[in-house]
């Protein structure tokens, strides 16, 4: 949430922002007429990857204030059939398939069929909950349309259906359900559970059975999702899960603070802005000598696993990664 009392004018949130090209004295300028509610330039310029959040070394979290101002202003022209997509989010189909009562649930949100077909499946899911659809739907996906309000208004509905599953334990495959719960305390709610990141969950697996795994010994150029941004204690966890299942996650320009937004949603609103950075990702990959870029988030790998595999690089999602270590299916 914006805190302004924690803003020291430093400008380092839209001077180091990948996609403008502001100096100090133009980021100051931008951020003291977002304070005044004003319509400022980065509003309509932002791409919404949250990066600057991750940025401001005081913790005023700016891409918060800009998120809402984006909406109070209506500043990105967001196609029609683009706003139908995200609301369609919340009415698909739902379904609850009960597994043990030991074991954590899974929730997959809406992200059942964008995800690989052997995506969840195997000994790491074995006898978990599974739920699935719109009643498990995050929102989070709005503040890449310019909008916070739905956030806020289905939060509290979206912690008490989870929470109606009965689990003290779940389990998140999606990157944007954890960044939502990471909310909540914002939004004045209690999670009634624990909440458990897809990366957190497969890393302890891999720890409690180390004789299962077979280290694939392969390089993988990382696609680090915009939501990782509300989840930055993940990524120590993740380096340490790839170290186990023995692959490399290259040293690229376009990873960890510096990751580039795959451009799935903006490749739709601004493509000729979008396609340059996008190629200048992929290529950044090549470059390193990855054998596959991985994908935490779905849509990332829906926008970008062509592009990737068109340059020899094998499109992965991060369970099939961890499955193949298991020797439950095999490297492509």
């Amino acid at each position: 949430m914006w805190d302004a009392e924690k803003c020291d004018l430093c400008g380092e949130c839209l001077e180091r922002c990948q996609y403008v090209d502001y100096d100090k004295e133009k980021a100051v300028r931008q951020i003291k007429e977002l304070m005044e509610d004003k319509p400022a330039e980065i509003l309509k310029e932002c791409i919404t990857c949250c990066a600057c959040n991750e940025y401001c070394p005081t913790g005023a979290d700016p891409f918060d204030l800009i998120n809402r101002l984006q909406e109070v202003h209506n500043s990105l022209p967001i196609p029609e059939k683009m706003r139908k997509f995200m609301d369609a989010g919340g009415t698909m189909p739902s379904a609850l398939i009960r597994g043990e009562d030991s074991r954590p649930a899974l929730s997959l949100c809406v992200m059942e069929h964008p995800m690989p077909g052997d995506a969840v499946g195997g000994q790491m899911f074995e006898g978990m909950t599974i739920a699935k659809g719109g009643d498990y739907f995050c929102y989070l996906g709005y503040v890449h349309i310019g909008m916070e309000s739905p956030l806020r208004e289905h939060a509290q509905g979206f912690i008490d259906t989870l929470a109606a599953i009965g689990a003290k334990e779940i389990v998140f495959i999606h990157a944007d359900c954890h960044a939502m719960i990471s909310k909540m305390p914002e939004y004045g709610i209690e999670v009634p559970f624990k909440a458990i990141h897809i990366v957190e969950y497969m890393r302890d697996y891999l720890k409690a059975h180390p004789e299962k795994i077979t280290p694939l010994n392969r390089k993988i150029a990382y696609q680090r999702p915009c939501a990782s941004r509300y989840s930055g204690e993940i990524e120590p966890i993740l380096d340490e899960m790839f170290e186990l299942i023995g692959v490399e996650r290259v040293d690229r320009k376009y990873d960890r603070e510096s990751a580039q937004c795959c451009g799935s949603l903006f490749s739709r609103i601004d493509p000729e802005r979008i396609k340059p950075m996008v190629e200048a990702n992929i290529q950044d990959a090549v470059d390193t000598g990855a054998e596959a870029m991985v994908f935490l988030c779905p849509l990332c790998m829906g926008g970008l696993a062509k592009p990737a595999g068109e340059k020899g690089m094998k499109p992965i999602f991060i369970t099939q990664l961890v499955r193949m270590a298991l020797g439950e299916i095999p490297f492509p």
